[in-house]
């Protein structure tokens, strides 16, 4: 039995490292690989998009930072959908010179239906075609000054699709805001930087992508309504051939929850969409990654699978046969031990990975993390714990319904407080 035990353990290392270890060769080329320079031949025109819920203190921040843009002001036009309020968002964006579509409808909710009725309402306005791309950002985030010109960079190279590099508005507010800071940070550069210098598809992350009018029009607006409605569109985008481009250099700032209850349902959905996604388009992703030797599909398959699964899997098979030892005296004094080492084990794997890949995305992001050094280091410890919340949650998933919440967000800075 201990012979078992051992080789099971063994198994899921083995399925583990054969999985993601080109995630760690990311990781050693992204402190080689310089983001590549982009110039642009043409200022594209383009639609920012906005959806939104019970803004109203976030988005003039949003608003202005698009104001400032170094970009001809004469080139953006800005479109809010105001999705179901029950606050005056609609009149404070209205006040600040945009336009504004209100939507009421309870029974589709989510930021893909308000992209959605978005779309449809700007093409029966007649101005869709006026447009060559759609930025898409949700109200709490601020742009760097550049952001606009430094997309349009990459746009004007012949990159359909495009995501920026997402930073925190709230880094330094707690453990959880700084959990999830440095994920999307080490999304940025050790992931999408890497993915764009090898010339392999990059990934959307949340917020902070432009579109081509094309991909719309061939979509017939936004199709996509899934929990994570930006995985699914990258999934989408990946398996009809289209290469997601990264702008480096293109900053934006989000802001994270602060509260344990609202991260948990938040990255409750986020699981429950992964898991939607993988159902939808897993097997296409795998037969093209197949057929069409595409590493692209491959990294999108090791993206949307429940990576925690395997961590999960390996304290429930051990936990199991602990529970057999303590029943079972003749085999107890090897099982147990054996046992509760394999889980120790596991935990202390988990925690190490997390807090290596925490510590290099701190050290190489230093200047952009806007928080206390004190701070910055007391956040390598817990940022494991953050990540090992995630076990819990992806089980949890797997057996709730669950339906998209709107997020409170009332961190209210702007640009200037990054910029200085």
């Amino acid at each position: 039995m201990l012979s078992i035990i051992q080789g099971v353990n063994l198994t899921i290392c083995v399925i583990f490292t054969a999985c993601y270890s080109y995630q760690m060769v990311y990781a050693v080329l992204s402190l080689f690989l310089r983001p590549k320079k982009y110039e642009a031949k043409e200022e594209h025109r383009y639609a920012v998009l906005i959806p939104a819920r019970n803004e109203r203190s976030v988005l003039p921040g949003l608003i202005e930072s698009i104001r400032k843009q170094n970009y001809p002001q004469e080139l953006i036009d800005l479109y809010v959908v105001a999705d179901n309020c029950t606050d005056d968002t609609a009149q404070v964006v209205r006040r600040a010179g945009a336009k504004v579509f209100e939507r009421f409808n309870q029974r589709l909710v989510g930021k893909g239906y308000a992209l959605h009725d978005l779309f449809n309402e700007m093409k029966q306005d007649g101005v869709l075609e006026k447009y060559d791309g759609f930025f898409v950002f949700d109200a709490d985030n601020l742009l760097d000054e550049n952001y606009i010109r430094e997309m349009n960079k990459v746009f004007d190279s012949g990159y359909r699709v495009v995501t920026s590099y997402r930073n925190s508005k709230n880094y330094d507010s707690n453990w959880i805001s700084a959990g999830y800071s440095l994920w999307f940070l080490r999304e940025a550069k050790f992931l999408n930087h890497v993915r764009m210098r090898l010339h392999t598809s990059c990934a959307i992350s949340g917020t902070g992508f432009l579109i081509h009018r094309d991909i719309v029009e061939r979509n017939g607006g936004w199709k996509h309504y899934l929990l994570t409605e930006d995985i699914e569109f990258t999934v989408d985008s990946v398996l009809q051939g289209e290469k997601i481009g990264y702008c480096a250099t293109a900053k934006l700032y989000d802001e994270q929850p602060i509260a344990f209850k609202q991260s948990w349902n938040q990255r409750l959905r986020w699981a429950k969409g992964s898991y939607q996604v993988f159902g939808h388009y897993g097997g296409a992703l795998v037969k093209q990654a197949v057929k069409k030797r595409s590493f692209s599909c491959y990294d999108m398959i090791m993206n949307v699978s429940p990576a925690m699964f395997v961590t999960f899997a390996s304290l429930l098979f051990n936990g199991i046969f602990c529970i057999v030892g303590i029943f079972n005296l003749r085999v107890a004094p090897q099982i147990i031990p054996a046992t509760l080492l394999a889980i120790a084990g596991s935990c202390l794997n988990v925690y190490l990975l997390a807090f290596v890949m925490g510590t290099l995305t701190t050290l190489t992001e230093w200047k952009e993390i806007h928080c206390p050094t004190g701070k910055k280091i007391f956040y390598l410890f817990t940022f494991p714990l953050f990540m090992m919340t995630y076990i819990p949650i992806a089980v949890c998933a797997l057996f709730q319904k669950i339906t998209w919440k709107p997020i409170e967000h009332t961190v209210v800075k702007t640009i200037e407080d990054f910029q200085s």
